[in-house]
């Protein structure tokens, strides 16, 4: 028997909270692909203070991140980012549930963010995953 491979397949992902030793890879993936990245200091910020910051790895590999802030019943989504080698297989949706369900369980019961008019792609995936304009 045998199959052809889809270079598109959606992998096997493994998510895990962001530590400060990652903040270095996800600040390059955030300066390739960003015009106007978060710096480093930013990063390690939301780390330290707590928000809840994950990392999306295929194979131990870092391949995105995503970065909410939870209060008073109510998240925002601040970033989330999927390296550009890995677009379009489904991972930003799987990160984004991922991130929606951390919120969940630190008492959200809203997920807010915001997104450029250029940024069609993260509109898509918005809107597909049940976002409205506000």
């Amino acid at each position: 028997m045998s199959a052809v491979l889809d270079d598109h397949a959606v992998p096997r992902l493994a998510f895990r909270p962001m530590r400060l030793e990652d903040v270095l890879e996800v600040a390059q993936l955030e300066r390739d692909s960003y015009r106007f990245p978060w710096s480093e200091g930013i990063l390690r910020d939301c780390v330290r203070v707590g928000y809840c910051c994950r990392v999306v790895e295929i194979e131990h590999a870092l391949v995105g991140y995503g970065i909410v802030s939870v209060g008073a019943g109510e998240a925002h989504l601040l970033n989330l980012c999927v390296r550009a080698a890995y677009r379009t297989r489904g991972i930003g949706r799987r990160l984004l549930e991922h991130m929606f369900e951390q919120a969940r369980v630190e008492g959200a019961k809203e997920l807010f963010l915001e997104v450029r008019p250029s940024n069609t792609a993260a509109i898509r995936l918005y809107q597909a995953m049940g976002f409205a304009s506000v």
